[in-house]
């Protein structure tokens, strides 16, 4: 699968323990990455060297992605609040 443009909802959705560039504490479930750009929803370094590992390894699936961004909130934001400790 590929990554659906202007969704942006794993770098939403889940909380980031990591430190991001930009973001030293990493994020909260549902704060918006500081790397994502909020008018087309695309990471700004995407692919970059500095691009975190977190992220690398987070790959578009249907089960994860859904047929939607709605759906992909959904699903995201279940799995985010079906993990807390």
């Amino acid at each position: 699968m590929e990554c659906r443009p202007g969704c942006g909802m794993c770098c939403i959705a889940p909380s980031i323990s990591q430190p991001l560039p930009g973001m030293p504490e990493g994020k909260k479930a549902g704060e918006y990455c500081f790397n994502l750009d909020p008018k087309t929803l695309n990471c700004r370094i995407w692919e970059q060297h500095n691009y975190p590992e977190f992220c690398r390894g987070f790959k578009p699936d249907r089960d994860f992605c859904g047929d939607n961004r709605e759906q992909a909130q959904q699903i995201l934001t279940f799995l985010e609040d079906s993990t807390k400790p």
